[in-house]
């Protein structure tokens, strides 16, 4: 560890810096952005000038963005959704920023002293600081466990790395200041409200439209023919090895369950949890005295608290530990031989020496083969279906490389075989109805519509570990309908049409109509409806009832007393809709100053770093391997 960390820390400025950066690296490298993809013969992913981002470079920071993502949604990704968010760009756009600036820093000679490292991982956890400075080592390695790097040296240099990124952008972020200007033009925008006055007439009472003569519907349809195409349909036989499938070939015996019980026996049990306190000194002697103290006191927290010892600075994790949650064997031997509010003699660990005192028990389990054998099935069930998936797949391909048809192969195996008719390209079938019952419908048909009659098909791997094999047998291609087909269609189409042309020609006439000074008065009467007005609404305010998000804007381009319309949401009616009042906002309190010169600020490093990575960029040059990357993530390279 760095030896910094036993001395004093230092505040350092720009904490909030380098997540501006990331935004900006979004904003220039993401989804939509402009890299060079090329393809060429290294081990690297991309490169930016000189630095090669190696593919288990972008694979750990893949990882690290869904897990992030993961964490904030509640709830893993797969692959699809994963790629769906962006975060294979954004992962990538991460990796090539910092190798941009680090690239410029080296040339520029910046470096970043362990002491400032030391300094800054001080300030980021005053937990690991003991009373006497010294840093609690059992801690500091949870912590660096936790973060997800496999030595201290590791996390430290990913920590001097951090820094040295956040010295090359803290003087763009130091040059940001806002003009009251533009503070006075964000607090007016952000701040003024207005009132909304609305009618929202039930049209489906007032407009009908007759049901048009025949000749005109057929005129309708010639004129959008292409609008009613059948599409094109596809024929195939699919055959799928999903997990839910394969775990029902799957046998696992009662004897098997058994032997598998008294082999780990002592591992379905439930073992002793502990709260436990921990008091760190910096020698034994400091903690001999301290125990004379403590082992005396008739209340031990507020002693503990004499000495220094908040209830936060004693508890050891985060709540009850088994034995195995704790990292050092002496101090978690010394924990668990303890009696319930009993305090240790001092304990010399393998980091520190400490005093131990366990507030609360609770005993382990020992479960029954009855109470397990469920649970110890289903674990060999998971283990022996992904083999038999596996086996499964080459007998399968064996099969296949014989040039056999998967009716035959099926039939050999025991496999259910499916045909599926009348598949669109959307998964479904040309009336809306589900073709293949599986939760990779999508995927199965996307790839079945990417075949070629007479070529043999890849294998489809399933989100679930499984696989799937199809043959194409025929296609039908897109065909356009006859009119006896979608007579009902059009005419439906016709009347919707003709129903909103109605309502925005009879409402364009009432507003029309309407004098400059006038309310919605005449209108609600004409219309059969009635006013509604709404508070004091900001831009940024979540709709009331009755106003839709459109409107809202619409508003705030509009002179007081001004009369507007609006679809509704569903498109098939229409609101119309006053500026009814117009209240400036009021002066600024400290804390909105305060919160609208942050955020400009914010906005303005975003600018600027925009600006500075763009440079970068072009002085740098950055290519990126669009095979290898494909290949990193697992998927195609087309």
């Amino acid at each position: 560890m760095l030896d910094e960390l036993r001395r004093g820390a230092a505040n350092l400025f720009a904490k909030i810096l380098l997540g501006i950066l990331i935004f900006a690296f979004v904003a220039l490298w993401g989804i939509g952005g402009d890299l060079p993809f090329r393809a060429f013969g290294n081990n690297a992913v991309a490169t930016v000038g000189s630095t090669k981002i190696t593919s288990e470079e972008f694979k750990q920071a893949y990882q690290d963005e869904v897990q992030s993502v993961a964490r904030r949604i509640g709830r893993p990704l797969t692959p699809e959704q994963g790629q769906i968010l962006g975060i294979p760009a954004r992962a990538l756009a991460r990796l090539i920023g910092s190798a941009a600036i680090d690239l410029h820093a080296k040339s520029l000679g910046v470096t970043v002293s362990d002491a400032i490292v030391a300094s800054v991982i001080r300030a980021q956890h005053p937990e690991l600081v003991g009373r006497d400075g010294r840093i609690d080592m059992s801690k500091y390695i949870d912590i660096i466990r936790q973060a997800g790097y496999r030595s201290i040296g590791e996390y430290e240099r990913a920590r001097k790395d951090d820094l040295l990124r956040e010295q090359m952008t803290e003087t763009l972020g130091a040059a940001a200041r806002p003009t009251k200007f533009l503070l006075d033009a964000m607090h007016r925008y952000k701040r003024e409200t207005r009132v909304v006055e609305f009618v929202s007439p039930d049209f489906s009472k007032l407009v009908t439209i007759a049901d048009p003569p025949e000749d005109r519907l057929k005129t309708l349809f010639e004129q959008t023919q292409s609008k009613y195409k059948a599409p094109e349909e596809r024929k195939a036989t699919l055959l799928l090895a999903s997990r839910d499938a394969v775990m029902t070939r799957v046998k696992v015996t009662d004897d098997e369950v058994k032997a598998a019980y008294e082999a780990a026996k002592e591992t379905y049990n439930i073992p002793e949890r502990r709260r436990i306190l921990q008091l760190t000194f910096p020698d034994k002697a400091a903690a001999e005295k301290a125990y004379g103290e403590l082992s005396k006191a008739k209340d031990f927290n507020a002693t503990a608290a004499k000495l220094g010892f908040s209830a936060n600075d004693m508890q050891l994790g985060t709540g009850l530990l088994a034995k195995a949650d704790m990292i050092d064997a002496k101090i978690a031997d010394a924990a668990f031989a303890l009696k319930k509010d009993e305090l240790s003699r001092p304990v010399e660990g393998q980091y520190s020496v400490v005093l131990l005192r366990v507030p609360e028990i609770v005993p382990g389990k020992t479960r029954t083969f009855d109470e397990v054998k469920g649970e110890i099935h289903d674990q060999l069930a998971n283990e022996r279906v992904g083999q038999e998936i596996q086996t499964l797949h080459e007998q399968v391909e064996a099969g296949r490389a014989k040039g056999a048809p998967l009716k035959e192969i099926a039939a050999e195996l025991k496999l259910p075989l499916q045909e599926v008719t009348g598949l669109t390209r959307s998964g479904k079938s040309g009336d809306g109805k589900t073709v293949i019952n599986h939760a990779d419908a999508a995927r199965i048909a996307e790839a079945v519509f990417n075949a070629t009659p007479g070529v043999e098909t890849e294998v489809i791997e399933l989100s679930d570990g499984g696989y799937g094999w199809f043959d194409l047998v025929d296609v039908t291609p897109e065909r356009p309908r006859t009119f006896e087909e979608v007579a009902s269609q059009v005419k439906a189409s016709f009347i919707e049409d003709e129903r909103r042309k109605e309502i925005a020609s009879r409402t364009s006439k009432l507003i029309n109509e309407r004098k400059p000074d006038e309310g919605l008065e005449k209108i609600a009467k004409a219309l059969n409806a009635k006013i509604e007005r709404t508070g004091p609404l900001k831009r940024t305010d979540t709709p009331p009832a009755g106003v839709t998000a459109a409107v809202l804007q619409r508003v705030f381009s509009m002179p007081k007393g001004a009369v507007d319309s609006a679809p509704t949401p569903d498109g098939r009616s229409r609101i119309i809709f006053r500026v009814g009042d117009i209240i400036e906002a009021p002066a600024a309190t400290a804390a909105e100053k305060e919160t609208d010169r942050s955020q400009a600020t914010q906005q303005l490093r975003v600018d600027l770093l925009d600006q500075y990575v763009g440079g970068l960029r072009a002085r740098f040059g950055i290519t990126v391997n669009e095979k290898l990357l494909a290949q990193a993530l697992g998927t195609s390279s087309e």
